[in-house]
Protein backbone atom coordinates (compact mmCIF):
# COMPACT_ATOMS: atom_id res chain seq x y z
CA UNK A 1 0.00 0.00 0.00
CA UNK A 2 1.03 3.62 -0.50
CA UNK A 3 1.58 4.23 3.23
CA UNK A 4 5.22 3.27 2.53
CA UNK A 5 5.84 6.42 0.59
CA UNK A 6 9.09 7.82 -0.76
CA UNK A 7 10.51 11.14 0.40
CA UNK A 8 12.03 13.35 -2.30
CA UNK A 9 13.63 16.77 -1.82
CA UNK A 10 12.74 19.15 -4.62
CA UNK A 11 14.17 22.49 -5.75
CA UNK A 12 12.27 25.34 -7.36
CA UNK A 13 13.26 26.19 -10.91
CA UNK A 14 12.92 29.41 -12.84
CA UNK A 15 14.34 28.31 -16.20
CA UNK A 16 12.01 26.69 -18.72
CA UNK A 17 12.12 25.33 -22.25
CA UNK A 18 13.96 22.45 -23.91
CA UNK A 19 17.42 23.88 -23.28
CA UNK A 20 16.78 24.29 -19.57
CA UNK A 21 15.30 20.78 -19.36
CA UNK A 22 18.41 19.31 -21.03
CA UNK A 23 20.68 21.11 -18.56
CA UNK A 24 18.62 19.75 -15.65
CA UNK A 25 18.85 16.18 -16.97
CA UNK A 26 22.61 16.53 -17.58
CA UNK A 27 22.89 17.37 -13.88
CA UNK A 28 21.20 14.00 -13.08
CA UNK A 29 17.94 15.68 -12.10
CA UNK A 30 14.42 15.56 -13.50
CA UNK A 31 12.22 18.55 -14.38
CA UNK A 32 8.72 18.35 -12.91
CA UNK A 33 5.61 20.37 -12.22
CA UNK A 34 3.37 20.06 -9.15
CA UNK A 35 -0.23 21.27 -9.11
CA UNK A 36 -3.67 20.65 -7.63
CA UNK A 37 -6.17 21.84 -5.01
CA UNK A 38 -6.53 25.18 -6.75
CA UNK A 39 -2.89 26.15 -6.31
CA UNK A 40 -0.73 27.61 -9.05
CA UNK A 41 1.55 25.07 -10.76
CA UNK A 42 4.98 24.91 -9.14
CA UNK A 43 7.92 24.08 -11.39
CA UNK A 44 10.55 22.00 -9.62
CA UNK A 45 13.48 19.67 -10.12
CA UNK A 46 13.70 16.22 -8.53
CA UNK A 47 16.73 14.03 -7.78
CA UNK A 48 17.15 11.73 -10.77
CA UNK A 49 18.15 8.38 -9.28
CA UNK A 50 15.78 8.49 -6.29
CA UNK A 51 12.85 9.57 -8.47
CA UNK A 52 13.44 6.80 -11.00
CA UNK A 53 13.47 4.22 -8.21
CA UNK A 54 10.27 5.65 -6.69
CA UNK A 55 8.40 5.67 -10.00
CA UNK A 56 9.10 2.00 -10.69
CA UNK A 57 6.01 1.42 -8.54
CA UNK A 58 2.68 2.26 -10.16
CA UNK A 59 0.64 4.93 -8.32
CA UNK A 60 3.53 5.61 -5.94
CA UNK A 61 2.61 8.14 -3.24
CA UNK A 62 5.44 10.64 -2.81
CA UNK A 63 6.28 13.07 -0.02
CA UNK A 64 7.83 16.10 -1.71
CA UNK A 65 9.85 18.41 0.49
CA UNK A 66 10.04 21.91 -1.01
CA UNK A 67 11.38 24.95 0.84
CA UNK A 68 11.27 22.98 4.08
CA UNK A 69 7.56 22.04 3.72
CA UNK A 70 6.20 18.58 2.93
CA UNK A 71 3.50 17.88 0.38
CA UNK A 72 1.87 14.57 -0.64
CA UNK A 73 1.73 13.99 -4.39
CA UNK A 74 0.96 11.31 -6.96
CA UNK A 75 2.67 11.02 -10.34
CA UNK A 76 -0.06 11.92 -12.85
CA UNK A 77 2.08 11.66 -15.97
CA UNK A 78 5.62 10.35 -16.44
CA UNK A 79 7.33 11.12 -19.74
CA UNK A 80 10.13 8.64 -20.50
CA UNK A 81 12.76 8.62 -23.22
CA UNK A 82 11.66 6.07 -25.87
CA UNK A 83 15.17 4.58 -26.09
CA UNK A 84 17.25 5.42 -23.03
CA UNK A 85 16.22 4.57 -19.44
CA UNK A 86 15.67 8.23 -18.65
CA UNK A 87 12.66 10.12 -17.26
CA UNK A 88 12.25 13.38 -19.17
CA UNK A 89 9.48 15.05 -17.15
CA UNK A 90 6.99 14.33 -14.37
CA UNK A 91 3.58 15.85 -13.64
CA UNK A 92 2.68 15.59 -9.94
CA UNK A 93 -0.81 16.12 -8.55
CA UNK A 94 -1.12 17.30 -4.96
CA UNK A 95 -3.23 15.11 -2.65
CA UNK A 96 -4.32 15.41 0.97
CA UNK A 97 -4.31 12.70 3.62
CA UNK A 98 -7.74 11.07 3.75
CA UNK A 99 -8.63 12.35 0.28
CA UNK A 100 -9.94 9.86 -2.27
CA UNK A 101 -8.34 9.65 -5.70
CA UNK A 102 -9.05 7.81 -8.95
CA UNK A 103 -6.33 5.40 -10.04
CA UNK A 104 -5.83 2.48 -12.42
CA UNK A 105 -4.57 -0.50 -10.41
CA UNK A 106 -2.81 -3.42 -12.16
CA UNK A 107 -4.38 -6.90 -12.04
CA UNK A 108 -2.02 -9.64 -10.86
CA UNK A 109 -2.97 -13.26 -11.60
CA UNK A 110 -1.58 -15.99 -9.36
CA UNK A 111 -1.98 -19.76 -9.14
CA UNK A 112 -2.27 -22.45 -11.80
CA UNK A 113 -5.54 -23.17 -13.57
CA UNK A 114 -6.73 -26.70 -14.38
CA UNK A 115 -4.90 -28.93 -16.88
CA UNK A 116 -5.01 -28.07 -20.59
CA UNK A 117 -6.39 -24.58 -20.03
CA UNK A 118 -5.39 -21.14 -21.25
CA UNK A 119 -5.63 -18.13 -18.91
CA UNK A 120 -6.26 -14.79 -20.62
CA UNK A 121 -6.23 -11.49 -18.75
CA UNK A 122 -8.76 -9.30 -20.54
CA UNK A 123 -8.43 -6.31 -18.18
CA UNK A 124 -4.84 -5.50 -17.25
CA UNK A 125 -5.97 -2.78 -14.82
CA UNK A 126 -9.14 -1.81 -12.97
CA UNK A 127 -10.09 1.75 -12.14
CA UNK A 128 -10.76 2.37 -8.46
CA UNK A 129 -11.56 5.23 -6.13
CA UNK A 130 -9.40 4.82 -3.04
CA UNK A 131 -7.82 6.86 -0.27
CA UNK A 132 -4.61 8.48 -1.48
CA UNK A 133 -2.68 6.90 1.39
CA UNK A 134 -4.16 3.44 0.82
CA UNK A 135 -3.59 2.68 -2.87
CA UNK A 136 -2.94 -1.03 -3.51
CA UNK A 137 0.07 -1.97 -5.63
CA UNK A 138 -2.06 -4.56 -7.44
CA UNK A 139 -5.32 -6.50 -7.31
CA UNK A 140 -4.66 -10.21 -6.85
CA UNK A 141 -6.85 -12.69 -8.74
CA UNK A 142 -6.35 -16.41 -8.05
CA UNK A 143 -6.98 -18.94 -10.83
CA UNK A 144 -5.77 -21.92 -8.83
CA UNK A 145 -7.47 -25.11 -10.07
CA UNK A 146 -10.13 -23.28 -12.10
CA UNK A 147 -11.52 -25.17 -15.09
CA UNK A 148 -12.06 -24.15 -18.70
CA UNK A 149 -15.15 -22.04 -19.11
CA UNK A 150 -14.56 -20.07 -15.91
CA UNK A 151 -14.75 -16.29 -16.16
CA UNK A 152 -13.86 -13.79 -13.45
CA UNK A 153 -15.50 -10.38 -13.70
CA UNK A 154 -14.62 -7.10 -11.99
CA UNK A 155 -17.35 -7.47 -9.35
CA UNK A 156 -15.68 -10.69 -8.13
CA UNK A 157 -12.25 -9.14 -7.57
CA UNK A 158 -11.42 -8.52 -3.91
CA UNK A 159 -10.82 -4.81 -3.25
CA UNK A 160 -9.02 -3.17 -0.32
CA UNK A 161 -11.17 -1.75 2.47
CA UNK A 162 -12.76 1.57 1.52
CA UNK A 163 -12.10 1.18 -2.21
CA UNK A 164 -14.86 1.59 -4.79
CA UNK A 165 -14.93 -0.02 -8.23
CA UNK A 166 -15.38 2.55 -11.01
CA UNK A 167 -15.92 0.14 -13.90
CA UNK A 168 -18.94 -2.04 -14.66
CA UNK A 169 -19.06 -5.04 -12.34
CA UNK A 170 -19.60 -7.31 -15.38
CA UNK A 171 -16.33 -6.22 -16.99
CA UNK A 172 -14.41 -9.37 -17.92
CA UNK A 173 -11.10 -9.56 -16.09
CA UNK A 174 -9.88 -13.15 -16.52
CA UNK A 175 -11.09 -15.73 -19.04
CA UNK A 176 -10.12 -19.41 -18.79
CA UNK A 177 -10.56 -21.47 -21.96
CA UNK A 178 -9.76 -24.97 -23.15
CA UNK A 179 -6.35 -25.38 -24.71
CA UNK A 180 -6.77 -26.13 -28.40
CA UNK A 181 -4.95 -29.13 -29.90
CA UNK A 182 -2.66 -28.82 -32.93
CA UNK A 183 -5.12 -30.84 -35.03
CA UNK A 184 -8.02 -28.61 -34.07
CA UNK A 185 -5.94 -25.51 -34.78
CA UNK A 186 -5.10 -26.77 -38.27
CA UNK A 187 -8.76 -27.57 -38.88
CA UNK A 188 -9.80 -24.06 -37.81
CA UNK A 189 -7.15 -22.56 -40.07
CA UNK A 190 -8.31 -24.63 -43.03
CA UNK A 191 -11.92 -23.62 -42.39
CA UNK A 192 -10.97 -19.94 -42.16
CA UNK A 193 -9.04 -20.17 -45.44
CA UNK A 194 -11.98 -21.87 -47.12
CA UNK A 195 -14.35 -19.13 -45.94
CA UNK A 196 -11.94 -16.51 -47.25
CA UNK A 197 -11.85 -18.24 -50.64
CA UNK A 198 -8.24 -19.35 -50.33
CA UNK A 199 -7.62 -22.66 -52.08
CA UNK A 200 -4.40 -24.61 -52.09
CA UNK A 201 -3.54 -26.22 -55.47
CA UNK A 202 -1.00 -28.47 -53.83
CA UNK A 203 0.25 -29.28 -50.41
CA UNK A 204 3.55 -27.92 -49.14
CA UNK A 205 4.99 -31.45 -49.41
CA UNK A 206 3.89 -31.80 -53.04
CA UNK A 207 5.36 -28.39 -53.85
CA UNK A 208 8.67 -29.35 -52.27
CA UNK A 209 8.75 -32.62 -54.24
CA UNK A 210 8.07 -30.71 -57.44
CA UNK A 211 10.94 -28.32 -56.76
CA UNK A 212 13.30 -31.24 -56.12
CA UNK A 213 12.27 -32.96 -59.37
CA UNK A 214 12.82 -29.77 -61.34
CA UNK A 215 16.26 -29.34 -59.81
CA UNK A 216 17.22 -32.92 -60.70
CA UNK A 217 16.02 -32.46 -64.27
CA UNK A 218 18.18 -29.38 -64.71
CA UNK A 219 21.27 -31.16 -63.37
CA UNK A 220 20.80 -34.13 -65.77
CA UNK A 221 20.24 -32.05 -68.90
CA UNK A 222 23.19 -32.18 -71.35
CA UNK A 223 25.35 -29.11 -71.52
CA UNK A 224 24.86 -26.98 -74.66
CA UNK A 225 27.69 -27.01 -77.14
CA UNK A 226 29.63 -23.83 -77.39
CA UNK A 227 29.29 -21.86 -80.64
CA UNK A 228 32.89 -20.77 -80.45
CA UNK A 229 35.82 -22.91 -81.56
Amino acid sequence: MSEDRTHLTAERRSEFGKGAARRIRRASKIPAVMYGHGSEPVHITLPGHETMLALKNVNALLTITLDGEEQLALAKDVQRDPIKPVIEHVDLVIVKKGEKVTVDVPVHVEGEAGPETVVTVDSQTLQLEVEATNIPESLVVSVEGLEAGTQIVAGQVELPAGAALLVDEDTLVVNITQQISEEALEAELAEAEAEAGIEKDETDEEAAEGDEAAAEGESEAPAEESDSE
